[in-house]
Protein backbone atom coordinates (compact mmCIF):
# COMPACT_ATOMS: atom_id res chain seq x y z
CA UNK A 1 0.00 0.00 0.00
CA UNK A 2 1.40 3.34 -1.12
CA UNK A 3 1.80 6.05 2.02
CA UNK A 4 -0.84 8.47 0.42
CA UNK A 5 -3.31 5.73 0.44
CA UNK A 6 -2.66 4.76 4.41
CA UNK A 7 -4.73 6.36 7.11
CA UNK A 8 -3.07 5.76 10.16
CA UNK A 9 -3.64 7.13 13.77
CA UNK A 10 -1.20 9.46 15.77
CA UNK A 11 0.65 8.45 18.95
CA UNK A 12 -1.02 5.23 19.22
CA UNK A 13 -4.16 5.68 20.71
CA UNK A 14 -5.46 2.48 22.03
CA UNK A 15 -8.69 1.44 19.59
CA UNK A 16 -11.71 -0.21 21.51
CA UNK A 17 -12.91 -3.39 20.82
CA UNK A 18 -13.97 -4.19 17.62
CA UNK A 19 -12.50 -1.08 15.98
CA UNK A 20 -10.04 -1.61 13.27
CA UNK A 21 -6.39 -1.86 13.62
CA UNK A 22 -4.33 1.17 12.55
CA UNK A 23 -1.13 1.58 11.77
CA UNK A 24 1.28 3.62 13.31
CA UNK A 25 3.88 6.33 11.39
CA UNK A 26 6.89 7.08 13.07
CA UNK A 27 7.92 11.08 12.56
CA UNK A 28 11.46 11.50 11.09
CA UNK A 29 14.03 14.00 12.16
CA UNK A 30 11.43 16.90 10.77
CA UNK A 31 9.59 16.91 14.36
CA UNK A 32 12.19 15.14 16.71
CA UNK A 33 12.68 18.60 17.98
CA UNK A 34 9.20 19.79 17.80
CA UNK A 35 8.24 21.88 20.40
CA UNK A 36 4.70 21.44 20.22
CA UNK A 37 3.47 17.89 20.57
CA UNK A 38 1.84 15.49 18.11
CA UNK A 39 -1.97 16.27 19.04
CA UNK A 40 -3.93 12.47 18.64
CA UNK A 41 -5.42 12.95 15.35
CA UNK A 42 -7.66 9.53 13.97
CA UNK A 43 -6.73 8.59 10.51
CA UNK A 44 -9.64 7.78 8.13
CA UNK A 45 -9.40 3.82 8.55
CA UNK A 46 -10.46 4.17 12.33
CA UNK A 47 -13.54 6.34 11.56
CA UNK A 48 -13.96 4.14 8.55
CA UNK A 49 -13.80 6.97 5.62
CA UNK A 50 -14.23 5.53 2.16
CA UNK A 51 -11.94 5.64 -0.25
CA UNK A 52 -11.71 8.46 -2.95
CA UNK A 53 -13.59 8.13 -6.25
CA UNK A 54 -10.09 9.42 -8.01
CA UNK A 55 -6.60 10.34 -7.81
CA UNK A 56 -5.59 13.24 -5.42
CA UNK A 57 -3.66 15.72 -6.24
CA UNK A 58 -0.39 16.32 -4.11
CA UNK A 59 1.19 19.76 -3.93
CA UNK A 60 4.87 19.72 -3.43
CA UNK A 61 5.34 22.32 -1.35
CA UNK A 62 4.59 23.13 1.99
CA UNK A 63 1.14 25.43 2.44
CA UNK A 64 1.33 28.84 3.36
CA UNK A 65 -1.68 29.15 5.80
CA UNK A 66 -4.74 27.66 7.79
CA UNK A 67 -8.37 28.30 6.79
CA UNK A 68 -10.59 27.82 9.39
CA UNK A 69 -14.45 26.73 8.73
CA UNK A 70 -17.41 25.61 11.05
CA UNK A 71 -19.61 22.95 9.31
CA UNK A 72 -22.70 24.47 9.54
CA UNK A 73 -23.95 21.30 11.04
CA UNK A 74 -26.19 20.64 13.98
CA UNK A 75 -24.73 21.81 17.25
CA UNK A 76 -24.96 18.19 19.08
CA UNK A 77 -24.39 17.67 22.80
CA UNK A 78 -23.17 14.56 22.30
CA UNK A 79 -19.01 14.98 23.02
CA UNK A 80 -18.30 11.41 22.45
CA UNK A 81 -15.39 9.83 20.00
CA UNK A 82 -18.03 7.84 18.46
CA UNK A 83 -20.01 11.05 17.64
CA UNK A 84 -17.13 12.71 16.13
CA UNK A 85 -16.14 9.69 13.96
CA UNK A 86 -19.77 9.48 12.78
CA UNK A 87 -19.95 13.35 11.73
CA UNK A 88 -16.62 12.78 10.11
CA UNK A 89 -18.52 10.26 8.02
CA UNK A 90 -21.21 12.40 7.66
CA UNK A 91 -19.21 15.09 5.70
CA UNK A 92 -17.52 12.58 3.62
CA UNK A 93 -20.75 11.58 2.33
CA UNK A 94 -22.39 14.70 1.48
CA UNK A 95 -18.82 16.28 -0.33
CA UNK A 96 -18.58 13.17 -1.93
CA UNK A 97 -22.79 12.22 -2.90
CA UNK A 98 -23.78 15.57 -2.83
CA UNK A 99 -21.16 18.03 -4.07
CA UNK A 100 -19.50 15.53 -6.13
CA UNK A 101 -15.88 15.87 -4.91
CA UNK A 102 -13.60 12.50 -4.73
CA UNK A 103 -12.99 12.78 -0.94
CA UNK A 104 -13.70 14.71 1.74
CA UNK A 105 -12.88 18.88 1.25
CA UNK A 106 -11.06 19.39 4.20
CA UNK A 107 -7.63 18.44 5.55
CA UNK A 108 -9.05 17.31 8.97
CA UNK A 109 -12.65 17.86 11.66
CA UNK A 110 -12.14 19.41 14.87
CA UNK A 111 -15.72 17.78 16.88
CA UNK A 112 -17.50 20.01 19.26
CA UNK A 113 -16.09 16.98 21.93
CA UNK A 114 -12.70 18.18 21.32
CA UNK A 115 -11.30 14.92 18.97
CA UNK A 116 -9.95 15.31 15.67
CA UNK A 117 -9.98 13.15 12.60
CA UNK A 118 -8.46 13.30 9.45
CA UNK A 119 -10.29 14.77 6.17
CA UNK A 120 -8.80 14.19 2.81
CA UNK A 121 -7.48 10.80 2.23
CA UNK A 122 -2.81 11.70 2.92
CA UNK A 123 -3.55 14.58 4.42
CA UNK A 124 -2.02 13.14 7.62
CA UNK A 125 0.64 11.45 6.18
CA UNK A 126 1.41 14.94 4.56
CA UNK A 127 1.37 16.75 7.55
CA UNK A 128 4.06 14.39 9.40
CA UNK A 129 6.20 14.64 6.90
CA UNK A 130 5.68 18.12 6.65
CA UNK A 131 6.96 19.19 2.80
CA UNK A 132 3.80 18.40 0.87
CA UNK A 133 0.07 18.80 1.46
CA UNK A 134 -2.77 17.11 -0.46
CA UNK A 135 -4.86 19.76 -2.62
CA UNK A 136 -8.27 20.21 -0.71
CA UNK A 137 -11.79 21.47 -1.74
CA UNK A 138 -12.63 23.51 1.17
CA UNK A 139 -11.94 27.49 -0.37
CA UNK A 140 -11.89 28.17 -3.63
CA UNK A 141 -8.73 29.88 -5.14
CA UNK A 142 -7.09 28.50 -1.91
CA UNK A 143 -7.16 24.63 -2.00
CA UNK A 144 -3.35 24.19 -3.32
CA UNK A 145 -1.95 26.25 -0.82
CA UNK A 146 -4.08 26.65 2.45
CA UNK A 147 -4.74 23.76 4.97
CA UNK A 148 -8.40 24.03 5.55
CA UNK A 149 -10.18 22.73 9.19
CA UNK A 150 -13.87 21.71 9.79
CA UNK A 151 -15.20 22.45 13.19
CA UNK A 152 -18.32 20.80 13.74
CA UNK A 153 -20.89 22.94 14.50
CA UNK A 154 -22.84 26.66 13.79
CA UNK A 155 -21.19 29.49 15.11
CA UNK A 156 -23.50 32.08 13.95
CA UNK A 157 -25.02 33.02 17.55
CA UNK A 158 -23.18 30.77 19.72
CA UNK A 159 -19.54 30.13 20.87
CA UNK A 160 -17.67 26.87 20.42
CA UNK A 161 -17.18 24.64 23.10
CA UNK A 162 -14.12 25.02 24.81
CA UNK A 163 -13.03 21.49 24.12
CA UNK A 164 -13.49 21.82 21.14
CA UNK A 165 -11.38 25.63 21.15
CA UNK A 166 -8.21 24.08 23.01
CA UNK A 167 -8.08 21.48 20.61
CA UNK A 168 -8.48 23.55 17.53
CA UNK A 169 -4.71 25.83 18.95
CA UNK A 170 -3.39 22.32 19.59
CA UNK A 171 -3.77 21.14 16.26
CA UNK A 172 -3.09 25.19 14.58
CA UNK A 173 0.03 24.65 16.53
CA UNK A 174 1.04 21.64 15.73
CA UNK A 175 0.31 22.32 11.64
CA UNK A 176 2.19 25.49 11.77
CA UNK A 177 5.11 24.08 13.56
CA UNK A 178 5.17 20.90 11.01
CA UNK A 179 4.69 23.13 8.05
CA UNK A 180 6.77 26.14 9.27
CA UNK A 181 3.48 28.41 9.11
CA UNK A 182 3.71 32.26 10.94
CA UNK A 183 0.49 32.22 13.35
CA UNK A 184 -0.62 35.06 11.91
CA UNK A 185 -1.17 33.20 8.63
CA UNK A 186 -4.72 31.69 10.21
CA UNK A 187 -7.80 33.09 8.72
CA UNK A 188 -11.33 32.03 8.47
CA UNK A 189 -13.41 31.17 4.96
CA UNK A 190 -14.49 34.62 4.95
CA UNK A 191 -11.46 35.57 4.24
CA UNK A 192 -11.46 34.59 1.17
CA UNK A 193 -15.17 33.90 -0.39
CA UNK A 194 -18.12 35.24 0.52
CA UNK A 195 -20.12 33.15 3.26
CA UNK A 196 -20.73 33.36 7.01
CA UNK A 197 -18.40 30.93 7.79
CA UNK A 198 -16.89 30.03 10.34
CA UNK A 199 -19.30 32.20 12.28
CA UNK A 200 -18.37 34.05 15.37
CA UNK A 201 -14.37 31.82 15.45
CA UNK A 202 -13.78 34.45 12.66
CA UNK A 203 -14.05 37.14 15.44
CA UNK A 204 -11.59 34.75 18.00
CA UNK A 205 -9.01 34.93 15.37
CA UNK A 206 -6.67 37.22 16.78
CA UNK A 207 -7.05 35.20 20.31
CA UNK A 208 -6.51 31.77 18.02
CA UNK A 209 -3.50 33.34 16.21
CA UNK A 210 -1.90 34.66 19.53
CA UNK A 211 -2.64 31.36 21.73
CA UNK A 212 -1.01 29.30 18.58
CA UNK A 213 2.08 31.65 18.37
CA UNK A 214 2.69 31.14 22.64
CA UNK A 215 2.60 27.08 21.49
CA UNK A 216 5.01 27.65 18.77
CA UNK A 217 7.42 30.06 20.45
Amino acid sequence: MSPLNRRTLLRGTALGAGAAAASLLTVGAHSASAHVDQPVIAGGGQWGARPPSGPLTIVQNRPNKIIVHHTAMANSTDYSQAHAFQNSRDIQNLHMDVNGWIDSGQHFTNSRGGWVTEGRNGSLYALLHGQTMVEGAHCVGQNDQAIGIENEGTYLTEQPPQALWNSLVTLCAFICQQYAIPAAQIYGHNDFNSTQCPGLIHDRLPELRASVAAAVA
